[in-house]
């Protein structure tokens, strides 16, 4: 699970598969998130994302963690996608049983990891970016204050977002 490495580890073994395997990252901005949940849901968001990914790739049999509670269900959707034969086997916490998926994962968190540090840089004080981060959730709420909407790096769709934007002025003063 790259949640269990630290972060230099992870960088480490992200520039070590980065250099000796063929690797595709596809990433989705705010906007696109919410473009894509109007019309569907967001398991089914990911699910083109990861086929995305592995269309770049095209391999014969792919692994994936499933998102959604039915594994199964989560492995077709993701194949349903493919414009090429190829078997999924999606599974839960597939990154601790499979190195192929526990190394995806660790692409995956050091390029969130990165595009965090960038929004950091750019907005300041933005904490995790995940919903139940305090920091995170009072850098919205600051946000939505000053400028009277949430930030473009912040996705609409996003319940966190959807409640700061339900309180009255006073809980701002």
């Amino acid at each position: 699970d790259s949640k269990a490495l630290r972060p230099k580890q992870r960088e480490t073994i992200y520039d070590i598969l980065r250099r000796d395997f063929a690797v595709s990252v596809v990433s989705i901005d705010a906007a696109g998130i919410d473009e894509a949940r109007s019309r569907m849901s967001m398991n089914e968001c990911v699910a083109e994302l990861h086929a995305g990914a592995l269309k770049e790739l095209r391999p014969g049999l792919a692994y994936v963690d499933a998102c959604d509670v039915n594994a199964e269900r989560y492995g077709r959707t993701v194949a349903g996608y493919l414009d090429f034969p190829c078997d999924v086997v999606a599974e839960h916490r597939a990154d601790a049983r499979y190195k192929i998926v526990g190394a995806a994962s660790v692409v995956a968190k050091v390029t969130r990891d990165r595009a965090i540090r960038d929004l950091d840089e750019e907005y300041g004080g933005i904490g995790s970016g995940y919903p139940s981060d305090p920091v995170t959730i009072e850098f919205l709420r600051r946000y939505i204050r000053d400028h009277g909407c949430p930030p473009p790096c912040a996705r609409r769709s996003w319940k966190t977002v959807a409640n700061l934007g339900q309180r009255t002025f006073a809980d701002f003063l």
